[in-house]
């Protein structure tokens, strides 16, 4: 007989073994990618002969470069009340929410119950001594329940969700910044209208004055109906391209005030834009690396790929055994009268373990789905990344040419100018008549409408360069590198 007990106290231990040997593995499953250096990114050549300054980013209210104040309000009003903004903040609130939850589920708790129950069992199931009697018991407990962060799983759990929260947040920044620019372009978009209505309305003033002295010519007997004919046909197409713009005008205006958060009679209010100057373009001397402190897209994206890799360590951990300390104290007794004495107290509690030994591949899959959204979050990073650099030098390649098309056609409106001054001052001495004036003024009013339209063009392209640098926004990143968010560093156990 004593000598099965060596045997039997190797028993807990063999168990334990073949429990530990029959554990969920993680072995074999790892993320596929790691996010690529920001610097290993390339705009030198692209980016040739661009002014560039260490202090090119714009600032916070970059839109006031424009020099337009009806500009500065609508913004401001747009920032203030649109119901995509109000959206935005919610989503961050719930995001917020969240990680509170996660925080909370790592905090002991205390609860506390009571409960009376009055029961009355049979004589003939419980006998003569307690049956038929009505028994009245009293229950007052406070349980206790101290999660054990062994692994760090919980740890994790709440990092994943606050970073996700840091990224709502800074989302919700970029949705500010996305709702100005869009407010801006629309703004620009009106200017160019008005000044397509105004060109347009010289130029039928211009037919019309044609028309007049076709007329008369034609019924001098000096021309033929040819160029009365040609001058009505100028009416009618200078008046579909005034309707035109008179509805780009209505439009625009309808737009802008849905942008902020009003009623279409909003934008009836919203005079012609006096915009004074397209700026020129500053590109930071310190691109690509810190176009990661400045867009608020590419922080977002960096917070996702650091809240999955939080996700991984979390999932690793449910691979451990978990440990929970709980107890239970309190009153129990038959009957209200009794629930004070001293015998009366009610206590146990102690430590609880519990080990995944077979769960069907659960676990497994829960990694491989953690790995699968870092792997997403990487590549939604890296490609933010692409993105916003690719923005920049569009932009800054947009402003170059649209500065180099607004020179030239300067250069043909003051010719085309010059040519309708001297046919003016030939007029007014005789030398000419009045259609050789009209004549050399309408390639004059069809310079004036291309060097709107590039006019237009150039301002849109500085908002754009202004949003691609981040708007002046600079969000707060993780505090590791990009680069030690690798698989093999975030997602170690």
């Amino acid at each position: 007989m004593t000598s099965s007990l060596p045997k039997l106290r190797r028993l807990p231990v063999l168990v334990a073994t073949a429990l530990l040997a029959a554990c969920a593995s993680t072995g074999g499953l790892q993320p596929a990618s790691e996010p690529r250096p920001i610097d290993d990114h390339t705009v030198a050549r692209s980016l040739s002969g661009a002014p560039l300054s260490p202090a090119a980013f714009p600032a916070q209210d970059w839109w006031r470069s424009l020099g337009d104040p009806q500009l500065d309000a609508l913004v401001a009003e747009a920032l203030q009340g649109s119901p995509s903004l109000a959206a935005a903040d919610a989503r961050v609130r719930k995001a917020q929410a969240q990680a509170g939850l996660a925080n909370a589920a790592r905090k002991p708790t205390v609860s506390a119950t009571g409960q009376y129950v009055g029961a009355q069992l049979p004589s003939g199931l419980a006998g003569d001594e307690i049956g038929g009697q009505l028994m009245h018991n009293a229950v007052l407990m406070l349980n206790f329940d101290v999660p054990l962060d062994v692994w760090g799983g919980k740890r994790a759990d709440y990092l994943a969700a606050l970073g996700q929260a840091h990224a709502g947040e800074i989302e919700a920044q970029a949705a500010r910044l996305s709702l100005a620019a869009n407010v801006a372009r629309s703004y620009v978009a009106l200017a160019q209208a008005f000044d397509s209505l105004e060109v347009a309305n010289r130029e039928q003033a211009r037919s019309e004055r044609l028309l007049g002295l076709s007329r008369q010519r034609v019924k001098a007997g000096i021309d033929s109906q040819l160029s009365m004919r040609n001058a009505e046909v100028s009416i009618a197409t200078a008046k579909a391209q005034a309707e035109a713009a008179q509805q780009q005008i209505d439009g625009l205006r309808n737009a802008i005030a849905a942008l902020l958060g009003a009623s279409p009679d909003r934008g009836l209010a919203i005079e012609r834009p006096r915009l004074l100057q397209a700026p020129a373009p500053g590109v930071p001397s310190v691109l690509p690396s810190e176009l990661l402190g400045h867009r608020p897209d590419v922080v977002a994206a960096r917070w996702r790929v650091e809240a999955a890799a939080q996700g991984i360590k979390s999932a690793k951990a449910k691979f451990k055994p978990s440990i929970d300390l709980s107890a239970l104290v309190g009153l129990a007794a038959t009957g209200f009268s009794g629930l004070f004495d001293n015998d009366a107290l009610l206590g146990f509690g102690g430590p609880a373990i519990s080990l995944p030994i077979f769960d069907g591949g659960q676990l497994r899959q829960n990694l491989a789905s953690h790995d699968a959204d870092y792997d997403l979050a990487v590549a939604g990073y890296d490609q933010t990344v692409v993105d916003g650099l690719h923005q920049v030098v569009d932009a800054v390649q947009a402003i170059r040419a649209l500065d180099a098309q607004s020179a030239s056609l300067e250069q043909a409106r003051a010719a085309a100018a010059s040519a309708y001054d001297l046919a003016a001052r030939r007029y007014r001495a005789g030398l000419a008549n009045q259609l050789d004036v009209l004549a050399v003024q309408k390639p004059l009013l069809q310079i004036e409408q291309q060097l709107a339209g590039v006019r237009a063009q150039r301002y849109a392209a500085a908002i754009d360069l202004d949003q691609a640098l981040g708007g002046g926004l600079q969000p707060a990143p993780p505090t590791d590198s990009v680069s030690s968010l690798s698989p093999s560093s975030a997602t170690s156990p």
